[in-house]
């Protein structure tokens, strides 16, 4: 099968460099990404569009600009318009084209693009009306009764409006019926409990969508982790094992939050450290 895959852009943001790299003292990260007036980082929200030759599968939809501007302001959404949108418009597509949407997991800055755009008076609707929605059985069940730290992560009215759909998928194991042999699921737990990431073959290697496993280059190195995860030495574990896995079968790491590189092989040298070599900063037409 002809499988092309599209790096998506959608909204961007600024975040507190300190709260997206844990315990790292500045001096250290402060080297891998440049601060403004308020010690935020540049992020990006990046989905993955996936072509077949009878569907098009959609890996996240990113922030979205369903905030209103009071909330876009604190959570530093740099753009009004619904930016996931155009990035599919310059593809060909709109948001009727999608068949399946995957959702490695539920916080608003990876699944919020499937709700519209702000508008005043008005409650968000559910876009991507002729998609299959996946997400893991585990997260979503964290998502409907979630922690009082996390509980800001999660959009109540999402849920919802994904249970009314009648098109959502649960699932628990290491494939989906709904997207056949050909992808296979990684899970992780220290981020978020029933964090899904998903593996796709292509002819250079399989390519595991990252998500907040490992949300940009600098977070390939084992120790740096966030603030926001869960259980970080537990995803430091989690991490180490995928990017053995990893190393061993030329695989590739595609990534959501970082700026400036979409796609980047996994190598370790021989001090045993992880680094991503052969960098993308876009794909287009990847096969």
């Amino acid at each position: 099968m002809v499988r092309k895959l599209f790096s998506i852009k959608g909204n961007s943001q600024k975040l507190d460099g300190g709260a997206m790299f844990g315990n790292a003292p500045k001096a250290m990260w402060s080297k891998w990404a440049a601060v403004d007036e308020l010690n935020r980082i540049d992020l990006c929200c990046r989905a993955l569009l996936i072509q077949e030759p009878n569907r098009n599968i959609l890996l996240e939809t990113g922030i979205g600009a369903f905030f209103e501007p009071k909330y876009k302001e604190r959570y530093g959404v740099n753009e009004s318009e619904h930016v996931l949108l155009d990035s599919l418009q310059q593809r060909g597509l709109t948001h009727e084209d999608i068949d399946i949407v995957v959702l490695s997991h539920l916080h608003f800055d990876h699944a919020g693009g499937l709700l519209s755009q702000y508008q005043a008076g008005q409650e968000p609707s559910l876009l991507f009306p002729n998609a299959q929605y996946v997400v893991g059985a585990e997260h979503w069940e964290r998502a409907n009764a979630p922690h009082f730290r996390d509980r800001a992560s999660f959009l109540p009215q999402l849920n919802q409006l994904l249970k009314d759909s009648g098109r959502l998928h649960l699932v628990s194991g290491d494939h989906c019926p709904l997207l056949g042999s050909d992808y296979r699921f990684h899970w992780s737990h220290g981020h978020t409990p029933g964090m899904m990431h998903t593996e796709i073959q292509s002819e250079q290697g399989p390519i595991v969508f990252a998500a907040d496993l490992i949300p940009g280059a600098p977070w390939v190195h084992l120790p740096i982790t966030m603030g926001y995860d869960r259980y970080p030495e537990h995803l430091i574990e989690e991490k180490s094992q995928l990017l053995a896995d990893l190393v061993t079968r030329d695989g590739w790491l595609y990534f959501t939050h970082d700026a400036d590189i979409a796609l980047g092989k996994v190598v370790r040298n021989e001090k045993g450290k992880y680094g991503v070599v052969d960098t993308h900063g876009d794909l287009s037409g990847w096969q």
